[in-house]
């Protein structure tokens, strides 16, 4: 609850300026989404270059490029904090269960990791883009998506019964 507070007292600081153009949701989501997926575009680029080395990696039956490696270890790190962020900062007006929230938010990440998939397939194997160029392509194609479905699915305001 703390760690909440603060990041939204902080959060409302960088807002003043902001507030005449967006909602202080849209703001929320811009920041903590964009904070997460920094972390995940470092993490991405860290794990690609420096722990993959740029190698395939060897699973036995089958191989998997290093680009596609990478996108599986940073969003190890990044769905659990997106998760918290957007239960507890984001989307904190929610009055859906927790455990179906997580459910819902499990299975956009699901359908998240299929279009990173597909798009970095596209990116990097079909349009030759240098694999952090087609992270970064593939992340801005997917945000979109993501918030829509978290605004309108996961997190939604369940309308009371009179």
């Amino acid at each position: 609850m703390m760690l909440r507070n603060t990041i939204l007292q902080i959060l409302k600081f960088f807002y003043q300026p902001f507030s005449k153009v967006m909602p202080w949701q849209t703001f929320r989501y811009l920041a903590c989404g964009g904070g997460n997926t920094v972390l995940d575009i470092l993490l991405y680029f860290v794990c690609y270059n420096f722990i993959l080395r740029q190698q395939i990696v060897h699973f036995g039956l089958f191989d998997m490029g290093p680009h596609i490696a990478a996108l599986f270890m940073s969003m190890a790190v990044t769905f659990p904090t997106g998760f918290l962020l957007s239960k507890y900062v984001v989307f904190s007006e929610s009055n859906l269960r927790g455990r179906v929230q997580l459910f819902r938010y499990f299975v956009l990440v699901g359908i998240c990791i299929v279009l990173n998939y597909v798009l970095m397939k596209v990116f990097v194997e079909q349009f030759h883009f240098y694999p952090t160029v087609g992270k970064i392509c593939t992340t801005a194609l997917v945000v979109v998506f993501s918030y829509l479905t978290q605004k309108k699915f996961t997190f939604k305001v369940k309308q009371q019964q009179l």
